[in-house]
């Protein structure tokens, strides 16, 4: 015999439920990751590092606009 059809109605709505409620908790995670990386990138202002002022010193490599 088969379960009664309003009863597999309802198991299947509560799925349905179960992996909306999931994937919304899912989504809300992933926004407020990547909103914590802006807020981070945006916030933080790196220390100056020693780094070569004209082109050709000691052979290196020199930052394109030094803020420093």
């Amino acid at each position: 015999m088969s379960a009664p059809v309003g009863r597999d109605t309802a198991r299947r709505g509560g799925r349905k439920a179960f992996w909306l409620v999931l994937a919304g908790v899912l989504a809300g995670g992933l926004v407020l990751a990547n909103a914590h990386l802006v807020y981070v990138a945006v916030g933080s202002q790196p220390d100056c590092v020693p780094h070569a002022k004209s082109a050709g010193e000691a052979g290196g490599f020199r930052a394109a606009r030094p803020s420093c």
